[in-house]
């Protein structure tokens, strides 16, 4: 007899999570569905016991498991584990995203998001709101909640959010977005901005507001760990997102090119500020950056950064006008 076709993949990245792998795969597990999944799990060559954890999961669920184990890390070669090994074994309509040190914690979760989607054909993703969980610091959990209602997103909404619009753990696309992936995609450094950009063109973005999932913060070792507490990595990356959108406006024919250069702008602010004089651009790279701007946002950013006094008076003076507009 043969086995039912999944309908949803879950598709795990893991490397190092033996503390919250469990949590991972558990929330999978409890996941209350009318429909029939698989859970699909790439272990990096992790040096603790998570692909021993993993092991464990896969005897007692054969069926519904499917783990590759590394034996050298793929990542350090540049290699995406996702689209290289993950998502080409995706049996399913649907693909359901979540990393191994992040857990659901709604048992319908699955059913919730198909349900949208399946309603509403022109759905590309759909995602809920996700609780942050902060790791090893005395900081009051947040709630990752992009709208105080269930919405659709427009792609320029998408594109002026920039990265981190939804949680990564919340996510579920339609795998064909995903057949040819384009080259915006394919050299981001990171894979959600680009796969929200992606799903956006090509169809609608459901935010569903409810709370579905943990995503935790400041996990020993992440991507945004490692990135966010070292200035030279935050160039190399503010380098390559530059470059990414300036691919994906040429995917789009240049049809966002207003909220682009304004999710640009606002990305080298953030980074001017936060290194200010010890930024670690040349005058000529910094040039070259602000020159793909145009001239509003070019403007923008020095003010900002070396201006901010005019900038907090200029931010004042635009509240009095709106409030003035609005007692009329």
């Amino acid at each position: 007899m043969m086995r039912e076709e999944p309908l949803v993949s879950i598709c795990c990245i893991t490397y190092n999570h033996e503390p919250y792998i469990r949590d991972a795969i558990e929330g999978f597990l409890m996941q209350e569905t009318d429909f029939p999944f698989e859970i699909i799990i790439h272990d990096d060559a992790s040096t603790d016991k998570t692909a021993e954890i993993i092991r464990e999961y896969e005897q007692k669920h054969p069926d519904i498991i499917k783990p590759i184990y590394q034996t050298e890390h793929q990542y350090s070669k540049g290699v995406k584990p996702n689209p290289a090994y993950n998502f080409p074994r995706a049996r399913g309509k649907y693909i359901a995203l979540c990393e191994g040190d992040d857990y659901w914690t709604d048992p319908k979760k699955l059913q919730k998001q198909v349900a949208v989607m399946e309603a509403n054909p022109e759905c590309t993703m759909s995602s809920p709101a996700s609780k942050l969980k902060y790791e090893g610091r005395n900081i009051s959990e947040g709630l990752w909640r992009p709208k105080c209602k269930s919405s659709v997103f427009t792609t320029d909404e998408i594109i002026l959010r920039g990265g981190g619009f939804f949680a990564t753990n919340s996510m579920i696309f339609k795998k064909n977005i995903i057949k040819n992936l384009p080259r915006f995609y394919l050299e981001a450094p990171v894979g959600d901005t680009p796969l929200v950009l992606l799903c956006a063109t090509e169809g609608s973005v459901f935010y569903i507001d409810e709370c579905m999932s943990v995503y935790r913060k400041n996990v020993p070792g992440s991507w945004s760990e490692r990135v966010s507490l070292d200035r030279d990595k935050s160039k190399e990356h503010l380098i390559k997102m530059f470059q990414i959108y300036e691919q994906f406006d040429v995917y789009t024919k240049q049809k966002y090119s207003t909220s682009i250069h304004h999710q640009k702008s606002r990305r080298i602010r953030h980074y001017l500020r936060r290194y200010s004089d010890c930024h670690g651009f040349s005058r000529v790279q910094l040039n070259n950056m602000l020159d793909k701007l145009t001239f509003r946002h070019k403007m923008s950013v020095l003010i900002k950064t070396h201006l901010p006094i005019i900038d907090i008076s200029l931010k004042k003076l635009k509240k009095l006008i709106r409030q003035i507009i609005l007692d009329l």
